[in-house]
């Protein structure tokens, strides 16, 4: 991935949702210009979510979702069903399609409640207008369209824009919001059997850019040649390394420099920072037989010293000398219900969206299980989480009640 390209995770979602037969693969296909969607007359067509990351103009880069029929049937029908409901957990805007003919069904004002519910911008696009004697007037987010003939297909995603740019988010930062133009941050990589040949990973290709936009000065080392890299160079502002690093990097980084992790920083950076910093104060009341969820935001082939899966719950154990369980996930298969778990610890979430991300967090949240990340674990059980959050003075106050 080259570092000018906009990730999904980081384009807004546009999801398209609907009965069966209303026509909402064929307005997915109008709106993208493109035979995204599979379209036919045999209702339950589309079986899941199809995705498309996309330059869709007047909006910029997105992600485009169609979504199975709210009204399938059947025991794969309830599957569907369920996978589209589950869409809403990345949902940054959607729009409900509706047959204009039929009119609003009791699944599509179920799907309006559950838009509100989780505060999602929506917009009503009532199709095969072409049909009608009269096409009313639109409203401000309700819309009425033919798919088959273009009508108001622009001004569909001309409402998608505005809806957008409404509930659009603040220009976040990953760290440069810390600095000033000139500073210096050491970015520390470790390059073992995990580091995929040839290129960064996402946190680090996202550091150094948004180090590189905002006029700062990035240094990128290995962890094995820290020492000598600060020796060399004016002092850092700060310096940030890969989680599985923190016990090195804090020992050689002198303590009037800043320091922290990618993983914190994304914590950061999608909001969730506050509550993963009390879900980390659980590692000290562990108790045996307890068991802690460990998962991951992607899925990857596993290597013999996996940080998920062998390092993690190493530390861990070595830390609170308990005999404690562990369970593991990755990708898409966040489990439901956690309540058998006394903790959960989540990946840094560099491939999740900021809506995909909170709803893992809502979930720890009103199920009452603490949720913690990799970063603040291996700070934690290292004896470093202070001062890993030292650079974000306004969190340190949630440490200290904890």
């Amino acid at each position: 991935m080259g570092l000018n390209d906009v990730i999904s995770a980081e384009r807004p979602h546009i999801v398209f949702f609907g009965m069966r037969n209303a026509g909402k693969s064929s307005v997915v296909n109008a709106v993208t210009g493109q035979e995204l969607a599979l379209v036919s007359e045999i209702k339950g067509t589309t079986t899941d979510p199809v995705k498309k990351a996309m330059e869709l103009l007047p909006l910029g880069p997105v992600v485009i979702v169609d979504t199975p029929g709210i009204d399938d049937a059947g025991y794969l029908g309830e599957l569907r069903v369920k996978k589209a409901k589950q869409a809403l957990t990345y949902t940054n805007i959607a729009v409900l399609v509706v047959d204009v003919s039929a009119g609003l069904s009791a699944a599509d004002r179920e799907l309006i409640a559950a838009f509100e519910e989780k505060n999602i911008p929506y917009i009503t696009a009532f199709n095969k207008c072409d049909l009608l004697e009269a096409v009313p007037e639109n409203s401000q987010n309700s819309i009425y369209v033919s798919a088959k003939t273009g009508y108001n297909i622009y001004e569909l995603k001309e409402m998608l824009a505005r809806v957008i740019k409404e509930s659009g988010e603040e220009d976040k930062k990953l760290v440069s919001d810390i600095l000033t133009p000139g500073d210096i941050a050491v970015l520390v990589v470790p390059i073992d059997k995990a580091a995929p040949k040839g290129r960064l990973i996402l946190p680090q290709q996202q550091t150094i850019r948004d180090l590189l936009d905002s006029g700062c000065v990035s240094v990128v080392c290995r962890d094995s040649e820290l020492k000598e890299t600060l020796n060399k160079i004016q002092k850092p502002k700060i310096v940030i390394t890969d989680s599985q690093a923190f016990e090195r990097v804090a020992k050689e980084t002198p303590k009037d420099i800043l320091m922290t992790s990618f993983s914190i920083l994304f914590a950061r950076y999608k909001g969730a920072l506050p509550q993963l910093i009390e879900g980390a104060s659980k590692l000290d009341n562990l108790h045996d037989g307890d068991i802690i969820l460990i998962s991951e935001g992607c899925t990857h082939h596993r290597q013999c010293d996996d940080i998920g899966t062998v390092k993690l719950p190493a530390w861990i154990k070595k830390y609170t000398g308990k005999a404690l369980d562990f369970e593991f996930s990755s990708g898409k298969g966040f489990p439901e219900d956690l309540s058998k778990y006394s903790l959960v610890v989540h990946c840094g979430a560099c491939m999740l969206s900021v809506k995909e991300l909170a709803a893992r967090t809502e979930l720890a949240k009103k199920q009452k299980i603490p949720m913690t990340n990799y970063g603040m674990t291996i700070a934690h059980v290292h004896g470093v989480l202070r001062r890993a959050l030292a650079p974000f003075p306004d969190v340190l106050k949630i440490l200290d009640k904890n």
